[in-house]
């Protein structure tokens, strides 16, 4: 089984990185993390682009080695980050047949405001559902990310590491929750 995880931060010391880890610690055993670092050489997407730049063609081929997709985002300006959304847009094309359709898919999110990136999270949960995702409609906010870890890189909070470690553990068995 292999997960891939994303983060959709593209600076250095990211909380979500850091979340990206913390998950990490949380895999069963038998299941391989692979966090995809290749956000930064995305470049814009443009339909009529021709060929497929190879950032963009490593991208779908992780999306498509994957069992399951973790994401950690970010916010800025009150949404997804502009790369991050640039990425799944690549990545959702061709349409009908992307590696992202039916595939398991969970988002989380850190800030160092209080809500923990959940308007980034429900926007990024919505496109997910547009491309055909099988998205967890459970969201981790991470709030004060520059407090949220300890030395060892795990979330502080119980009931954040619970919520974590629930949301890794039904990824990785095709279990997603699905909004009431």
């Amino acid at each position: 089984m292999r997960l891939l995880a994303i983060s959709g931060s593209l600076r250095r010391c990211s909380y979500n990185t850091a979340l990206l880890d913390a998950a990490a610690a949380e895999v069963p055993p038998g299941v391989e993390l692979a966090v995809w670092h290749g956000l930064a050489e995305v470049p814009a997407y443009a339909e009529d682009a021709g060929a497929v730049p190879p950032a963009v063609a490593a991208l779908r081929q992780e999306l498509a080695r994957a069992d399951a997709v973790l994401i950690a985002t970010p916010e800025y300006n009150g949404s997804v980050p502009g790369a991050l959304k640039n990425a799944l847009d690549w990545a959702s094309r061709p349409f009908p047949d992307n590696s992202l359709r039916g595939k398991p898919v969970a988002v989380v999110g850190a800030s160092t405001g209080l809500f923990g990136a959940v308007w980034a999270q429900a926007d990024l949960r919505r496109i997910l559902r547009v491309i055909g995702a099988t998205v967890d409609e459970r969201e981790l906010p991470v709030g004060r990310a520059h407090e949220a870890f300890d030395a060892d890189g795990r979330l502080r909070d119980p009931a954040l590491a619970a919520t974590l470690r629930e949301i890794v553990s039904d990824l990785t068995v095709g279990r997603v929750r699905r909004a009431a």
